[in-house]
């Protein structure tokens, strides 16, 4: 089980003639080509990824260790300088790490004033928002590399932050399982530990059929959804939306904080059951923007189609000047009616919370990190350098939704 330790400068627009300039565009889709040749060399070893939001709406970033190299192969001073760029795209949200242990030998071990020097260097600004450390698949040597860092770590509540976890299934009760990404290495490790400890194993068994209710909402697919409702817009996405644009636009950090779990578990419950939420009640407007992001991430297919992943990785490499005809080509003909309608729906409010971001300190940067993910993904693993382009893309959506969107 799970056991914590004790503790586009300007785009100018026209009616149906506009200007951009390619300048800006440009920017969206190379930025991160850019981020990825400076740390190449780290990089292509995929020691760090980023897994999409947890359960609760919270960004999921991995490291596994048997992904290290050799300790002569790599620099690991620009390893941590890595692992903060990456961790800055990240920070001012709510964020959880999952760090797969296995693999970790003493040929690739980094140094221990290396360990503590991560320590240091990561301050409050990463330590703030985290706010869960797994710690998949122990060992004696984590016990050990604790009790000598306690003297270094003076703060009960990030002690309180770390969990043990001993199989992978207890992942499960927190994380979506089939977002991570886990090394074979680790896979194979795990089975042998279940193969000979024999515990409680339901990860692997094929469930997503299995007690659906008619009125169920989330994880399923939006034809469930609307053989029994008969609408196109998810009454999960309409009332969200409904509440969020009438009460929320002006909250601070809207979308981009987490919420009450077991709050977060009984509006999902009312939604699965067909019941109608009253937001007002719950007391908290993260709880409808959380519960939004979550029906998205839980579809069985995601809004903007598994057909569409490769076209809006590859959509950087379109000339500048066709990009915005690309992008209308690829909604309007490539994506279903019902998903054309759904996205329009959920970028428009989306507009709507970057028009009042000197209040709510959530411009369209902020929220395509948050979306991005949550939008679109891959039938197997998403790889890191991936999710830029993705984050970019739901940019995109949000600063051009009037030219994209116009059908």
């Amino acid at each position: 089980m799970l056991t914590g330790y004790d503790s586009c400068d300007e785009m100018y627009f026209d009616g149906e003639h506009f200007e951009i300039r390619l300048d800006t565009l440009n920017n969206y889709f190379q930025d991160d080509e850019e981020t990825d040749e400076e740390f190449q060399d780290i990089a292509e070893h995929k020691i760090l990824e980023v897994a999409g939001d947890d359960l609760y709406g919270r960004k999921v970033i991995v490291f596994a260790a048997c992904k290290l190299p050799p300790s002569a192969q790599i620099d690991h001073q620009r390893l941590l300088e890595y692992m903060k760029h990456v961790l800055d795209q990240y920070v001012e949200n709510d964020y959880v790490i999952v760090y797969f242990h296995f693999g970790l030998t003493s040929k690739n071990k980094p140094k221990l004033t290396w360990l503590i020097q991560i320590y240091r260097e990561l301050d409050r600004k990463y330590k703030k928002n985290l706010k869960a450390l797994y710690i998949v698949h122990p060992t004696n040597f984590i016990r050990i590399l604790w009790n000598l860092f306690k003297p270094f770590i003076r703060s009960v509540k990030f002690g309180r932050k770390i969990m043990y976890v001993n199989y992978l299934h207890e992942l499960k009760e927190h994380l979506h399982f089939d977002q991570l990404v886990v090394p074979p290495l680790v896979l194979q490790h795990d089975a042998k530990l279940v193969a000979s400890n024999k515990p409680k194993y339901p990860y692997g068994q094929d469930s997503s059929d299995a007690g659906t209710l008619p009125t169920q909402q989330y994880g399923v697919s939006l034809q469930h959804i609307k053989s029994h409702y008969g609408c196109v817009i998810p009454p999960a996405v309409q009332q969200t939306v409904d509440y969020l644009r009438q009460n929320a636009l002006d909250v601070e950090g809207i979308f981009r904080r987490s919420a009450n779990a077991v709050q977060l578990k009984a509006v999902q419950k009312k939604f699965n059951h067909g019941e109608r939420v009253d937001f007002a009640v719950e007391g908290d407007e993260h709880i409808p923007a959380v519960a939004l992001k979550i029906f998205l991430r839980d579809l069985q297919e995601p809004l903007l189609t598994f057909d569409l992943y490769q076209p809006v990785l590859r959509l950087h490499t379109v000339e500048d000047e066709r990009r915005v005809a690309e992008v209308r080509r690829m909604l309007h003909e490539e994506l279903p009616e019902d998903n054309y309608q759904i996205l329009k729906f959920i970028v428009q409010l989306l507009t709507e919370v970057v028009d009042h971001s000197a209040i709510n300190k959530m411009n369209s940067s902020n929220l395509a990190i948050v979306f991005g993910p949550n939008l679109l993904w891959p039938k197997g693993q998403a790889s890191l350098s991936s999710m830029g382009y993705l984050n970019n893309f739901a940019r995109f959506l949000i600063d051009n939704y009037s030219q994209v969107f116009d059908r």
